[in-house]
């Protein structure tokens, strides 16, 4: 019988925690090399947490794949998908850049093709692009809308649904999204319906695909930040420089994404997990090395805890923006 998923936290007592004492060295936190030679399938890798999570496998010597729409230097946003990989290349891995919009069925599928033609096969699939327009029903273009659920939900289909024939041909195949888990309380719908429909979709992708791939041991779990972390949508859209100064780097996404995607995939599946509490549970215990400015109070992400609707009202007040991110 399928296991029934569920959102893990400090009080969930799951035999695939990880970081569990006698757990700990199976998660693989703190070990080198457990993704040599494996092949890591990235969507929006080209900066922040997507960008990280690459640079954390090729330290162990993964063939990392990034996908992206960035050939060319931007003026807001740092990096292309060429230069993310030559820093792969440099953290000690081999990397392959794919120009690629996640929107696109045809660019999806060649970028799988190209990947498998290259390295062999698939072994983890990371969705991390995602778009984001904060505002309410009102303010929302239907450009806007169709952009987050493309991007997000649809996003995360397609790459799934392209990579899974090759992570089922697999030894440990794990797919990770970048989503939240789904709480109902209205207070996260009211304001920013459009978006949290769109990161919601993707996080009803983990809940699908990992009870309908799980008797054939492709691990599905989401991973999402306690905190906000220092990307180009927070420095961008979500106050600026005072933001960031409030949120922990994106090396600490990427600490917890290794350590998931390092577990047997037949143990870990259907998970919601959060980035601090994986490290923790792992043996973690200084998180002032992921903090921008040590000592700052840190600023929760969205989806955590209790809707802070005077926070949510200010952030909403005077001019939206919207972005494809890394997250």
């Amino acid at each position: 019988m399928v296991s029934t998923c569920v959102i893990w936290s400090a009080s969930y007592d799951s035999s695939c925690r990880p970081g569990d004492a006698d757990r700990s060295s199976q998660m693989g936190f703190g070990m080198e090399n457990l993704l040599k030679n494996r092949t890591v399938l990235i969507t929006g890798g080209t900066r922040g947490i997507g960008k990280a999570i690459g640079l954390r496998a090729a330290r162990d010597g993964a063939n990392v794949v990034i996908l992206g729409k960035t050939t060319e230097p931007h003026p807001n946003l740092p990096g292309t998908i060429w230069s993310a990989a030559k820093e792969m290349e440099a953290a000690g891995g081999r990397a392959l850049a794919v120009p690629c919009d996640i929107r696109i069925d045809e660019q999806v599928e060649a970028a799988v093709a190209q990947t498998v033609e290259r390295y062999g096969g698939i072994d983890i699939l990371i969705n991390n692009a995602s778009a984001i327009f904060l505002a309410g029903t009102l303010q929302t273009p239907m450009k806007r809308f169709d952009l987050m659920h493309q991007v997000n939900t649809r996003g995360t289909f397609l790459a799934s649904q392209l990579c899974l024939p090759h992570l089922l041909k697999s030894s440990n195949p794990h797919i990770l999204c970048l989503a939240p888990p789904i709480d109902m309380d209205c207070g996260w719908f009211a304001g920013t319906l459009p978006y949290t429909m769109a990161k919601y979709g993707m996080s009803q992708c983990v809940l699908g695909l990992s009870q309908e791939f799980q008797r054939q041991g492709v691990a599905v779990n989401a991973l999402w930040p306690e905190t906000g972390i220092a990307t180009a949508a927070v420095a961008n859209l979500l106050g600026g420089e005072s933001a960031v100064k409030c949120c922990r780097i994106p090396e600490i996404v990427a600490d917890a994404a290794h350590a998931i995607v390092s577990c047997p995939s037949r143990e870990c599946t259907g998970n919601f997990f959060i980035d601090s509490e994986v490290l923790a549970s792992s043996g973690v215990t200084d998180f002032d090395q992921y903090a921008i400015s040590p000592g700052v109070p840190l600023m929760p992400d969205f989806f955590l805890g209790k809707p802070d609707f005077a926070a949510l009202s200010q952030l909403l007040h005077g001019e939206n923006q919207s972005t494809t991110s890394n997250r």
